[in-house]
């Protein structure tokens, strides 16, 4: 049994799943770091330094004006916390269109790796195979 578990281990699509895992969780501290120390700067000086986390509506309960929104939970009241799904909304967006930026232009390495590769095998001219294939029909249309 142990034997079958280093086999299944030492398989290829094991590793590249353990591979990318990790390389996705490094990922996710760039991208997080991108939209926490970089956009979302700039989006509060478009606001007017507005923060949409601490902007909720109370539901139920007694709440000092002015309070955060970790305060007001605190206090235990009942909050609807539109400004978090804001920000959650507006982050999805971020990651989501770097995310759509790295791919597009991944893509574009890949094809263009794709097109020189396929121009050097143009290059190279027919294969043996294909070059016996083309005297063997030559020699049978002469018959």
């Amino acid at each position: 049994m142990i034997k079958e578990f280093k086999e299944f281990i030492a398989q290829g699509n094991v590793m590249d799943l353990a591979v990318g895992i990790i390389i996705g969780a490094a990922f996710t501290a760039i991208v997080t770091s991108l939209v926490d120390d970089l956009i979302n700067p700039i989006i509060g000086l478009l606001t007017g330094g507005v923060d949409f986390t601490n902007k909720y509506f109370v539901l139920s309960g007694e709440v000092a004006d002015g309070l955060s929104l970790a305060a007001a939970r605190e206090a235990g009241a009942a909050v609807f916390a539109y400004g978090s799904f804001v920000m959650a909304v507006i982050n999805f967006l971020i990651v989501a269109w770097v995310v759509f930026l790295l791919v597009k232009g991944v893509n574009r390495v890949r094809d263009t790796v794709v097109k020189k590769k396929e121009v050097v095998e143009e290059a190279a001219g027919p294969t043996q195979e294909e070059l016996l294939a083309q005297i063997r029909d030559l020699l049978a249309a002469r018959g």
